[in-house]
């Protein structure tokens, strides 16, 4: 299945599965929802079933956001944060691996 039409749960699959090849991203789940962490500090993490929270530079943030406004969002409550939300149902299944990519180069200073 294209990662672009894949449902929400194919998508937190796909993620898990890309965590798994971060070096030092371990993967929990917290209250039923996952998160992924590199050595405790957080790359992404599950918001509900079709949402994921991804650590972002403001500078990359504004990228994502531009290129892929159907997929990346900031809720007022991550305004403030270097966080932006990824929507695994009805946006870019690539774009939202590249931007959990990015948030584990963040963590580590790969």
């Amino acid at each position: 299945m294209d990662r672009q039409q894949a449902s929400p749960l194919a998508a937190l699959t796909a993620l898990g599965r890309l965590a798994a090849q971060l070096e030092g991203v371990s993967e929990r789940r917290r209250d039923g929802l996952l998160d992924w962490r590199y050595h405790g500090r957080l790359v992404a993490r599950q918001l509900d079933d079709t949402h994921v929270v991804i650590r972002a530079t403001f500078e990359f943030r504004d990228l994502l956001l531009h290129s892929f406004p159907e997929t990346f969002s900031v809720p007022e409550r991550f305004a403030e944060h270097m966080m932006i939300v990824g929507d695994l149902e009805h946006g870019n299944g690539d774009a939202v691996e590249d931007a959990v990519i990015a948030a584990w180069e963040l963590q580590s200073g790969k």
